[in-house]
């Protein structure tokens, strides 16, 4: 199997690419490394197209080890032929090397081996080769045995049945063959248990979709709906066109006496043993899109609401509001120290408005709070009435903003949450984390779970270990794109970073407590068990600033600072002019690219890169993201009204829509119909989370919290 050439087709680029990408991974690199660093050996395939790579390569390199094995062992049964082996060595799935190793495949005792134990397959041969010229009753008569418990032609005839039925369950061809036709004509079928309870799967009680038409949201909500035991799930298949397939593949006497016989095998084999495993086995496929569409869609949410761009300079009151046990606050500097904590009881039961007011002006005038970052999560509503009458008593410059909560709470009763906080309780860990992750989203969203974010839809129904590597490597992504401060990054944040693991990101921030601050990147050396290896990788993703190099403030991999300094002599650049902002006009200075990448012995690519910080060292890309709105005034769900056209946020994508926070604590959902004018197969292609949208109001329902919103002007 030609693996390089099977990937280069399938994602579109060239085999040389692929070539060099393997070998980079099998060297140990890892992807965001490659990604950034060695864009001349991969043609410069991003992150996506390298994961994809990796994905694809990892499955055909377990396809070709499977594909060895069963032909290991279909020889040691001395059942190799030259044309299995052919077509075991052709596979392109584990589905269909499954299905040609079926027939030799160890079984327990089946019908058939009990058959086949009683001496029948010589009368079930009989009836396959359809030439006998006797009656195939007489034909059974011969294998009456008391020895082998065969007493009438009734039992002789139902074993050798059964050995046909199995060898037909057993035929690759026909398998493929069925499975492709349930694929193409099959129907997804499901029913209540019981039409009288109510349930949020209304909607499937009596539901019927052709497979090839089923959309992933649904397969997922139906599979929930299955295990909580309310749906009754199964394929319909279209029977009568599979039975008269195998018929016409087997029977090749229709007149003959075997034929009536051949058919009842057929039929056995197709109920019993066929349609069962075929209808398990498509489920599991649309299963498997469906999450994978699902985690598609959880992963771009996800990068989208990292890549929010950090509020900083800012002092920030985090709100965790509550109602019985009081709004938690927590006052943060700038560079995300907490300040001070309080408890407020400004919602039910306790009201106390006024007290609460006068506790909050207190804090904004000690600490210069300029943000308000308030959680969405329960009493938000209510908070935020408090927020803004407090905002026009107030004669100061002070915008509050409302920050998705999810995972707030999961991550103030971690462990990690404990040893950074020790002398807080729950409520103060979620207040500093709510005011946090509105200075820095990404530094603080890392401390969290990624499945606990809160940007996907049935997270918890899906292949949790698919979730989680998929997640992971979102998160590590953006993570190296941002790059890492090394002398303030948590060890959470550390050990996304390219090379570093848990281990390497706990001694690091070790190191540092020990020994002050790093003051270069050659520093990293001197960490325990951060040798050469993981040094290459993590280098370029971690910056120092103020240090003894210049160069580790940069983007720039400490491999090209020779080239670089040969450059910026050439151009008569110093280090001066780095540290006050870089040079903007740099890339005029080179009028050829490609003939200055050969003077100075590098890539183009890596060329290009370090103009790009000599331009703007250190520079965030999430600068480039729009910025979340800031709001000083509230607007109630009783006030929207049909034509309104405000402006929000998109808080999560979906499927068949995006929700929008729209300033009235209740998100209101865009479908896809409403989006654009155009076509389109996912909200997606028009929409981010944290894009800044403007909506027109097309329907409230204050009965079930519901605004629909639209998009289309």
């Amino acid at each position: 199997m030609n693996i390089p050439k099977i990937i280069a087709d399938e994602l579109n680029i060239k085999v040389w690419q692929v070539e060099k990408t393997i070998l980079l991974i099998d060297e140990g690199n890892t992807i965001p490394f490659i990604s950034r660093y060695r864009k001349e050996h991969t043609g410069s395939l991003n992150d996506e197209q390298l994961r994809n790579l990796s994905e694809r390569l990892i499955y055909l390199r377990n396809l070709d080890e499977k594909k060895k094995q069963v032909l290991a062992t279909i020889e040691e049964q001395g059942k190799l032929t030259d044309e299995l082996k052919s077509q075991i060595e052709d596979a392109m799935t584990m589905v269909a090397v499954e299905d040609l190793y079926r027939p030799y495949r160890p079984k327990r005792r089946t019908r058939a081996t009990i058959a086949k134990e009683k001496g029948l397959e010589g009368l079930a041969n009989i009836i396959q080769l359809q030439m006998t010229k006797n009656t195939i009753e007489k034909e059974a008569e011969a294998y009456i045995s008391e020895e082998h418990e065969v007493a009438t032609v009734d039992d002789a005839l139902s074993g050798a049945l059964d050995i046909l039925a199995e060898s037909y369950a057993d035929e690759a061809e026909y398998r493929t063959k069925i499975r492709d036709l349930t694929r193409k004509k099959g129907f997804l079928i499901s029913t209540a248990k019981d039409k009288e309870v109510k349930s949020v799967y209304e909607m499937y009680y009596d539901f019927s979709e052709s497979i090839q038409k089923l959309v992933g949201y649904r397969i997922l909500a139906i599979n929930r709906g299955e295990a909580e035991k309310i749906l009754t799930v199964k394929i319909e298949a279209p029977t009568e066109e599979v039975l008269r397939y195998l018929e016409k593949k087997i029977i090749v006497n229709s007149q003959h006496d075997s034929a009536q016989y051949i058919r009842r095998a057929i039929e056995d084999s197709y109920d019993r043993l066929i349609a069962p495993s075929i209808e398990r086995e498509i489920r599991n496929e649309l299963t498997e899109m469906a999450e994978e569409g699902a985690i598609n869609v959880f992963g771009k949410n996800l990068h989208q609401l990292l890549m929010q761009p950090p509020v900083s300079g800012q002092v920030v009151l985090g709100w965790d509001p509550a109602f019985r046990t009081g709004c938690k606050l927590a006052v943060v500097d700038a560079t995300g120290k907490v300040l001070d904590t309080v408890v407020i009881y400004p919602t039910a039961p306790q009201n106390k408005i006024e007290e609460s007011k006068k506790i909050l002006k207190t804090l904004i005038e000690k600490y210069h709070i300029t943000l308000i970052s308030l959680g969405n999560g329960t009493a938000s509503r209510e908070s935020e009435i408090v927020i803004v009458d407090l905002l026009r008593e107030i004669n100061a410059d002070v915008k509050y903003v409302i920050v998705n909560e999810a995972g707030a709470s999961v991550y103030s009763a971690s462990k990690l949450a404990t040893e950074e906080f020790p002398n807080f309780d729950v409520g103060q860990r979620s207040a500093a984390s709510i005011a946090r992750r509105i200075q820095d989203p990404l530094a603080e969203l890392v401390k969290i779970d990624p499945k606990s974010i809160g940007v996907g839809q049935y997270q918890h129904d899906m292949n949790q270990k698919n979730l989680g590597n998929a997640l992971s490597a979102v998160v590590e992504d953006c993570v190296n794109h941002v790059g890492v401060d090394l002398n303030t990054a948590s060890a959470s944040l550390l050990e996304y970073v390219a090379g570093i693991n848990k281990t390497l990101a706990k001694n690091i921030v070790a190191y540092r407590e020990e020994n002050g601050r790093f003051i270069s990147r050659k520093q990293l050396l001197d960490v325990p068990k951060l040798g050469p290896k993981a040094y290459e990788q993590c280098a370029g993703f971690l910056r120092v600033r103020n240090g003894e190099e210049v160069l580790d403030a940069t983007g720039v991999h400490p491999e090209s600072y020779a080239a670089t300094k040969a450059l910026m002599k050439k151009l008569q650049v110093g280090d001066e002019e780095l540290q006050c902002g870089g040079m903007k006009q740099i890339r005029r200075l080179i009028p050829d690219t490609s003939k200055m990448a050969v003077e100075l012995g590098l890539g183009e690519p890596t060329l290009l890169d370090i103009i790009k910080e000599l331009e703007k060292p250190g520079r965030d890309p999430r600068e480039e993201m729009q910025k979340p709105i800031l709001r000083s005034d509230v607007l109630e769900m009783k006030d929207l009204k049909e034509g309104m056209v405000l402006k929000g946020t998109v808080r999560n994508v979906i499927d068949f829509g995006a929700f929008v926070d729209i300033g009235v604590h209740q998100d209101g959902l865009v479908h896809i119909s409403k989006m654009t004018n155009r076509y389109i197969k996912h909200p997606l292609e028009v929409v981010s989370v944290g894009d800044i949208v403007d909506v027109t109001v097309l329907n409230v329902d204050m009965d079930k919290k519901r605004i629909q919103l639209s998009m289309i002007g």
